[in-house]
Parts: structure tokens; sequence; C-alpha cells
């Protein structure tokens, strides 16, 4: 109980640390990001593209047999901008970058790095943690955009060729229910899943103890509680953000 005590503490500690604005390390949060774009950017493209594809494949035909061609882009756009790209962007990138955070901290701990880190002056959360958080932050939302925009053009892709939906249709379906509200909404609801993931993943790293074994338990448990908090939280955030049933029959 002690051990997880004092990772809610240190994870209060830095959610606080965040806001101020001293602690930000510009060189190494930018190294972050372009680390992390490099790494997950295609992962990113080829899994939002197959599952536009999957997505479509199971409920056109659906719509086709209801005769309702037209709302087919709309119901697409929906699901994949309100729950499908937050969800399944975050849950590549705990896979992807919180076990790695994970991972690389959690062998800095055990090889006594972070200790080092302190004789020299230099405090590590401000120096090794804060930056990935930020570059997180900052990371998430915009592969979230681009899986939204991979899912609808292989969604497209394969209603034009299976199915004979005309793309005009289609794209005017989706503007139909298409609005800066929901894409703002839509990446909110990623910045949030992003302070969290990489909070959990930097804590669970840093409190590393026990040797290899530690490293390789701290990155299982951070992946696991990374996966049910965001599960956890895409209901609250759903339900808060776009919750308003009447507001979305009307655009229907």
């Amino acid at each position: 109980m002690d051990k997880y005590y004092n990772r809610l503490i240190l994870s209060l500690k830095l959610l606080l640390m965040i806001f101020n604005l001293n602690n930000i390390n510009s060189l190494n949060t930018l190294i972050q990001v372009r680390a992390l774009y490099s790494s997950s950017l295609v992962i990113v493209l080829v899994t939002a593209f197959f599952m536009g594809l999957v997505f479509s494949l199971q409920i056109v035909k659906e719509f086709l047999y209801l005769n309702a061609v037209n709302l087919v882009g709309a119901i697409i756009t929906l699901a994949f901008l309100r729950e499908l790209s937050p969800v399944l962007t975050s849950i590549i990138l705990i896979g992807k970058i919180g076990s790695y955070f994970t991972a690389e901290l959690g062998t800095m701990a055990i090889t006594e790095q972070i200790e080092i880190l302190y004789i020299l002056g230099i405090n590590p959360i401000n120096y090794l943690i804060i930056p990935r958080v930020l570059s997180l932050l900052i990371v998430l939302p915009t592969l979230n955009l681009v899986s939204l925009i991979t899912s609808l053009f292989s969604s497209c892709f394969i209603c034009f060729l299976l199915y004979n939906v005309d793309s005009n249709i289609f794209f005017h379906s989706i503007l139909s229910v298409l609005s800066w509200t929901d894409v703002f909404k839509s990446c909110f609801k990623s910045i949030i899943f992003g302070v969290f993931i990489s909070v959990i993943s930097c804590i669970w790293g840093i409190t590393t103890k026990g040797g290899s074994k530690g490293v390789g338990i701290s990155t299982t448990s951070s992946v696991v509680t990374s996966l049910l908090t965001v599960c956890i939280l895409d209901f609250i955030l759903s339900y808060y953000l776009f919750g308003n049933v009447e507001s979305s029959l009307k655009r229907l």
C-alpha cells in the first residue's frame, strides 16, 4: 500500500508542477516530441486505415439495407470523432510510448542514474518527467486528428469500392454533422488521456525497484493501469462532452 500511496502523491505533485512554466525544459520537450512523432506516426496511420475499413465493412451494408446511404458518412464521422479515434490512438500510444517511458525511467532508477542527477544539482522531475508529459500532450491530440482523417478516407474508399456509395454523398454526409465544437471536444478528450497516460507511465517508471524483474513488473502495471484509466475516463468524458442526444439527432 505504501508504494501505491507514494505513487499517488508523486502524481499529484507532478500535475501541480506542470502548470509552472519555470519547470519546463524546452529542449528536452522538443527532443521528446520529435522522438514520439517518428516512432508513432506510421503505426497510427496503418491502424486507423484498417480500423476505418473494418468499421465501414460492418455497418455500411446495414444502412444500405435500410436505404439510408446518406447517413453513412455522418455515423462513421461521429463514431470516429467522438470515440474510436481518441481511444484507439490512446491505446496505441499506451503500448508504444507509455511502456517505453516506464521501461526507460525504470532502468534509470535501478541503475541509480536518477541519484546522479540529484548529485549534479538537477531536478529529475523537471529534467526527465515533465518533458515527457508535455510531449505526449502535444503529440496525442495531433495523432488523434491524423487518425480521424485517415479513418474517414479509408471508409470512403471501401464504401465506393465495395458498395458503390458515391464519394460526393459520403463527404456531404460528413460535412452535415462535422462541427468545430466536436473537434475541440475530441482533442480535449485526447489531452486528458495524454495527461493520465504520461503521468502514470513516468511515475511507475521512476518508482521502480527490484532490478530487471521490477522493470518488467512496473511496465506491465503501468500499461494495465493506463488502459483501465482510459476506459473509465472515456465513459465520464463522453457523458459530459457528448451526452446531448437531441443536438446530435438534429444534425442527422
